[in-house]
This record gives structure tokens, C-alpha cells and sequence, in this order.
């Protein structure tokens, strides 16, 4: 770790900050910079998760890596989620006292209808619930058999939008993801036979070396995409795996509209989840309404509506036998998943069908109150408490082991990939430069030496640097808000930590980047015929690549600063516009506003044209008739300011700015990242169901299989009994 100390900081800053607002600026910007660099190794889990002693299991460091499944049991109860609204004062049940279990080697799926809850309760089991301050979140949570405050087991969480870098491979994506995660398989040829293992699992050879692909490059499909999520998520061979509406898949749109995989590859995807389940995972997914096939693929089914529940237990026959019991049978040749959509469905074509649905709804989650005990629980799993603390600190122990040079390494890698590779953006951004190089050439056609020149100069010094600078920051803010998400997700499983990442993106841009500016100038600076001398050229084209590089740092902080794409959009231009109207051609600094002074300092477009035009003007003579004439280049700075200014003064302060960006994004990143709602305890007087003993348990376990062998039926309330008509029979 690289470590820097505040005498030597200061010694720094003192060189190059200057005076007033720069020496300021370059303060904080170098104290962000030493913890960015300082800054501690990722950890997937907070310090005191760790109760015992480390040392007792230092045999783990050193054992390599198997792959081996730990079993894990997930057991909830009275999990109880509610949003306030507070204008109205009202507040809205997500969720209501909803208990269940998941098992090892078996797979759950969360059913139900739009907004019953189904993704609520799989944040909740995640522990990904986003924390907000209208949420209110209660109830009971198991593993294997013990209350567990905080996740000390591995799992994987596989999201509907599957995020990747575009411009990488199917077999680099996991590789690199084998690499960061597992640092403790040193071994090239072991990871190698990982990830081909991996591949072959989640029947992804056939694309292995195919790119990802995006709006722009078509590269591998849906499903293929999907399962490389479960991919990725399975390098660390988690013991629990949710997965959010595995079978929807979210395209890069305008809209980001949500598309469905089609039932070919949806069936593929959830095959790979049910081998994931026989092969010792405990996966729980939500989803809408499967087809028939994926439906029979379940182990355990929860239905959800409304956010209460409505069954819970042995998937494929047995809800049907359930809701039969219950005066609701399933009529012949009927998809199983449409008849229990439809069943716990409110039909809101009239209000005699509301009222109708709602009273057959409310009928349902009484009558499985009654059985809540006999239905959801079995005995848990049985674990030594010293393997599951071995385990927790094996979490750890990989985590810790990450180098930091060593992430930087990979990520440089991967960020020379996806910048080098992006065939289509880096021609649209280097056909622009062209373009707009000779428009400005087209109309500034080899300048003379008259006075009249000396405003078109300064003119297209002006919109050179504000063409650099927009088009490096929209270029940015339109990617790096998607790129956040991935690092975000990648940060959270603790892969690496954020000085490696933005180091490693700010060395792997700069000669892709450095070229459209050098393209630009290239092109600009013979047709306009600025101060023909190799010298003056080549620092013209060096102030336009440094402005081009400061202009992409502030594009990273407005992407870490907004939500969104289109967020990112919107105000990175607007604040560039603010710094264009203070740039030094529009507004003198010698008249700005003593409250807006400041701004001419920090404004990246202000010192790329004074550097411009100093680099332009000294030195130049110009043809003068009347004693009020501009005589020389001098002359021309002096009205602008800029007079006793050195290039290099231009050079540093953008240099500052960069650094300064670059900082602001890091803490930026480090303040937004992901908070989760934490679960709170119920008070007794909350609690409606207790968790019953182990001894209770086992006889409730017999209870249930003797109900699933039919040696015991539910005896329906007569008041629940409602008539029930599959539509479209």
C-alpha cells in the first residue's frame, strides 16, 4: 500500500497550488488523493462479525480452494414490511407477517401477482433491501437454526439487470471475476479448469469467446447473458442463491424497458437453476407466471398477494390439492402457474369481480393462517458452530488477501479491453473531431495578421476548447452511470477496492482518449494557419488533451453524483455552461462579480483558452494602421487578462482540476454506495407466530407428511368456500 505523509503533502502543495482559491483547490484535492491511494483493503463483512479468535483458523489461508457447497437453511418468520407516506400520513403493507423456509437442495420460487411483495420479501431474505427512512422492516430471521443479525454465510444475488462490460469476452468476464474473487488460486491452470468447469455447468462453451455486446455491437443473447450472471455470481461457490424474475431480462434502452426471455431460453435458464439446487445450493428466485414446464421445475412454492400469504410449502401437486381442499380445484389441461396467477389475482373489471376476488383473497390467507404451523417448518440443519465461524473466516481471510497492485493490474487490463475495443463509440468520436475540426477550419480559413483577426483568434480558440470539453463529457456521463452499477455490485462482494478501479480507468483512457483531441488539432491547426511553428503546435494540441481529460474527470463525478443516464445527461452540460460563460472570452475576469470570482478559477474551459491563447498571441505581430491598434500578441493577452501568465501556470491549474475531480468522484462513489434496510426484532407483543421447538418441529414435519400422503385432508371453512372459474374455460 502506498503511503505519503502530510509533511511531504504540503511540500506538494505549496509547489504547485499557487495562491488564494488554487492553493485551496489543490489542498483538498491532494488530501483526497493520499486516501484514495491509503485508503483500507475491500471486506465483505463488518469487524465484529468475527467473535472467536482469527488465529485459531489461520489453516484455512492456506488451504486452496474446492469449490464445496456449504449447506445453509434460511427460516423467516412474521416478516413484516410497511411504507409511510408522510403528506397522506398513510401507511402501505408491502409485506404482512410473512414466514417460510428455503433448503438446501431444493428450489423455492416466490409467486404472485404485480406488487404482491414477491421482490420485498427476496431483498428482505438478501439482506438487499435499499434503506429508506419511510420503511419500516420486523421479523425473525434463521440460519441454520440460529438468529443471525448479519449475512455469515456466502450467497449470490442475481438481479434482472444483467450488466457487463460490452467490449469483453464471455470467458474474460469470468475469468477476471475468478481472478479478484479468489486470490487464493494462484494457480493460471486451476483457475483456467474453474472457469471452463463453470462454462460447461452453465452451458455457456458454445459463446465462451463471443463479446457481451450492447445497443451498439451485437453480441451473445438473453439467456446467455442471464446465465452468465449466474456465472459470475457462482465464482465464489455461494451457499444461497436469489435471483430476481430470473426468466425477465433488462436491455440497455431509452426507457430500459423490461423484456421477457423467450420460453426456450427462459426454460434453459431456470434448468440451470434447478441442477444449481440438486447440486447443493439453496436457491430461492421470484417470479411471475412461469409456463407449465418451468413450474414443475419448483421444489418449495411461497404465493404472495398483496403482501400476505397465501401458501407456503411442496410445490407442484400439492398447492393444487390444497386450494381443491379448499373448494378451488384446478380444472384439467389448465397451466398449473395460470390457475394459482389467477386464483390469488384481484379482477378489476367491475366491482362485484373486486369485491368477488377480494373476499375469495381474504378467504385463502385466513384459512392458511390455520396452517401456518403444520406446513412451513422442518427441522434445521445441524452444524458445529466452529465450522461455521471457520467459514465466516475464510470470507474474510479471502477478502484480505486481495493486493492492492495487484487489482489495479487486473483492472487496468479490463479497462484497456473495453476502451481500446469499442469499435463504435471510439468512430463516432473520432468522425465528430474530424467534422468539427473542418467546420472550424472551413470557417476560420488560414487567418491573417490584420486586426480584424484578432477576433476570429480568439473566437476559435474559444469553441476549440468548449468542443473538447463537451465532447469528452458527454462521451462519459453516457457510460459511466452503467458502469457504476457494475462496480458497485462487483465493490459489494468485496473483488476490490475504489483507488484501484478509478487509477486503473484513468492510466487505460488516456491514449485512447489523448487521440481525438490530437485528431482535432491536427486537422484545425493548419487550416485556421495559427502561429506556424512545430513548438506552438505541439503545445496546442497538449493544452486541448489535458482539458480533454479534466472534462472527462467531472463527467465521472456528475455520473456518481445523479441516478441515472439521463440524470447525467442533464446536468453535465448545464454546470459546463456555467463554466463556458466564465471562461475568459464572454466575461472578463478583471469584471466578474466579486461573488462569482471563484469561478473563473475552477473553470476547466477558462484555462484551456488562456493557455491558447497565450500559446497563440505571444510572439505574434499584427497590422496596424491607427496608434489605437493592436501592435502585437501581447497586447491582445493583456485585454484578456491573461498578460504575465505562463502556459505551464494553465497546464498545472488544469492538472488541479483533474485531480480534484477525480477526488470528488472517489468520495462520491464512497458515500453512495448501497445501503440496506436492517431487520428489527419484533417486540413479543408483535409476535403472532412463535418459532416452534425442535421437538415441535418434528412432530409437525410428520404432520405435514402424513397430509401430503393423503392420510390426513384440510376441512374447509363453509364461509371460505367461494365459486372459482379459470378464465377462458
Amino acid at each position: 500500500m502506498v503511503k505519503i505523509g502530510g509533511k511531504k503533502v504540503g511540500e506538494m502543495v505549496g509547489k504547485i497550488g499557487g495562491n488564494g482559491v488554487g492553493q485551496i483547490l489543490i489542498a483538498v484535492a491532494a488530501a483526497l488523493f493520499v486516501r484514495l491511494f491509503s485508503g483500507p483493503d475491500p471486506a465483505l463483512l463488518p469487524e465484529n462479525e468475527f467473535d472467536g479468535d482469527e488465529n485459531e483458523f489461520d489453516d484455512s489461508n492456506e488451504s486452496s480452494f474446492d469449490g464445496k457447497v456449504f449447506p445453509v437453511t434460511i427460516r423467516w418468520n412474521n416478516i413484516t414490511c410497511s411504507l409511510s407516506d408522510n403528506k397522506s400520513k398513510s401507511v402501505r403493507f408491502l409485506l404482512k407477517d410473512v414466514s417460510g423456509e428455503a433448503k438446501p437442495g431444493r428450489l423455492l420460487a416466490i409467486m404472485g401477482p404485480s406488487g404482491s411483495g414477491k421482490t420485498t420479501l427476496l431483498n428482505v431474505l438478501a439482506g438487499q433491501l435499499a434503506a429508506s427512512p419511510r420503511l419500516s422492516l420486523s421479523g425473525l430471521l434463521e440460519v441454520n437454526g440460529q438468529q443471525k443479525s448479519k449475512k455469515s454465510y456466502k450467497f449470490a444475488y442475481v438481479r434482472q439487470e444483467d450488466l457487463f462490460f460490452s467490449q469483453m469476452t464471455v470467458r474474460e468476464i469470468l475469468s477476471l471475476a475468478a481472478e479478484l474473487q479468489l486470490p487464493q488460486m494462484s494457480s493460471a491452470e486451476a483457475r483456467d479448469a474453474y472457469v471452463n468447469d463453470l462454462l460447461s455447468k452453465l452451458g455457456l462453451v458454445s459463446c465462451a469467446d463471443s463479446i457481451v455486446g450492447d445497443a451498439k455491437v451485437r453480441g451473445i443473447s438473453g439467456g446467455e447473458k442471464k446465465r452468465l450472471s449466474l456465472a459470475c455470481e457462482l465464482i465464489a461457490s455461494p451457499s444461497v442463491i436469489f435471483a430476481d424474475e430470473p426468466t425477465t431480462g433488462m436491455h440497455a434502452s431509452p426507457l430500459c424497458n423490461l423484456e421477457g426471455l423467450d420460453a426456450f431460453q427462459a426454460e434453459k435458464v431456470m434448468e440451470t437453476l434447478s441442477q444449481l439446487a440438486q447440486d447443493g445450493h439453496t436457491v430461492i428466485c421470484s417470479i411471475h407466471q412461469p409456463r407449465g414446464s418451468i413450474y414443475y421445475k419448483f421444489d418449495d412454492i411461497i404465493l404472495l398477494t398483496d403482501g400476505s400469504l397465501i401458501y407456503a410449502g411442496l410445490a407442484r401437486d400439492e398447492p393444487l390439492s390444497y386450494f381443491a381442499n379448499l373448494g378451488y380445484p384446478c380444472p384439467d389441461h389448465v397451466n398449473p402457474a395460470e390457475f394459482l396467477a389467477d386464483l390469488i389475482s384481484i379482477d378489476y373489471s367491475s366491482s362485484e369481480s373486486i369485491n368477488s376476488s377480494q373476499k375469495r383473497i381474504d378467504g385463502l390467507v385466513e384459512a392458511f393462517l390455520q396452517q401456518t404451523s403444520s406446513v412451513i417448518y422442518a427441522t434445521p440443519l445441524t452444524s458445529e458452530e466452529k465450522f461455521i465461524k471457520r467459514m465466516r473466516f475464510g470470507i474474510n481471510a479471502s477478502a484480505k488477501k486481495g493486493n492492492w497492485w495487484r487489482e489495479f493490474f487486473l483492472l487496468f487490463r479490463r479497462a484497456w479491453m473495453q476502451a481500446s475495443r469499442d469499435g463504435p463509440t471510439n468512430k463516432v468520436r473520432a468522425r465528430m473531431s474530424i467534422a468539427s475540426a473542418i467546420i472550424f477550419g472551413s470557417v476560420f480559413w488560414r487567418m491573417g495578421r490584420s486586426q480584424t483577426s484578432i477576433q476570429d483568434r480568439m473566437g476559435l480558440l474559444q469553441v476549440a476548447a468548449i468542443n473538447t470539453a463537451m465532447a469528452a463529457l458527454t462521451k462519459t456521463v453516457g457510460v459511466f452511470p452503467k458502469e457504476r452499477a457494475i462496480v458497485d455490485r462487483e465493490r459489494a462482494k468485496g473483488s476490490y477496492s475504489l483507488g484501484p478501479y478509478l487509477l486503473s480507468k484513468l492510466l487505460a483512457e488516456i491514449p485512447v482518449g489523448a487521440t481525438f483531441p490530437l485528431l482535432f488539432g491536427s486537422i484545425l491547426y493548419p487550416m485556421a494557419r495559427l502561429h506556424p511553428t512545430l513548438s506552438r503546435f505541439g503545445k496546442f494540441c497538449g493544452i486541448v488533451t489535458v482539458e480533454s481529460f479534466a472534462a472527462s474527470a467531472m463527467g465521472l463525478t456528475v455520473g456518481a453524483m445523479v441516478p441515472s443516464t439521463e440524470a447525467a445527461m442533464a446536468v453535465g452540460p448545464s454546470l459546463m455552461t456555467v463554466f463556458i460563460v466564465f471562461g475568459g472570452y464572454y466575461v472578463n475576469a478583471d469584471n466578474t462579480p466579486i461573488i462569482f470570482r471563484w469561478i473563473p478559477r475552477v473553470s476547466l474551459i477558462r484555462w484551456a483558452f488562456q493557455g491558447l491563447c497565450i500559446n497563440e498571441f505571444k510572439g505574434l505581430q499584427f497590422e496596424h494602421q491607427h496608434p489605437f491598434d493592436l501592435q502585437t500578441g501581447e497586447q491582445a493577452l493583456e485585454r484578456l487578462s491573461f498578460a504575465g501568465s505562463q502556459i505551464r501556470e494553465t497546464v498545472a491549474a488544469q492538472g488541479r482540476i483533474l485531480l480534484f475531480w477525480y477526488c470528488t468522484t472517489y468520495l462520491l462513489l464512497e458515500k453512495n454506495k448501497p445501503k440496506y434496510q436492517q431487520l428489527e426484532v419484533p417486540s413479543p407483543d408483535q409476535v403472532h407466530q412463535v418459532l416452534p421447538s425442535e421437538t415441535a418441529v418434528d412432530k409437525e414435519d410428520q404432520h405435514f407428511s402424513d397430509q401430503v400422503e393423503g392420510k390426513e385432508q384440510l376441512e374447509p371453512q363453509a364461509d371460505q368456500i367461494q365459486p372459482f372459474i379459470l378464465e377462458g374455460l
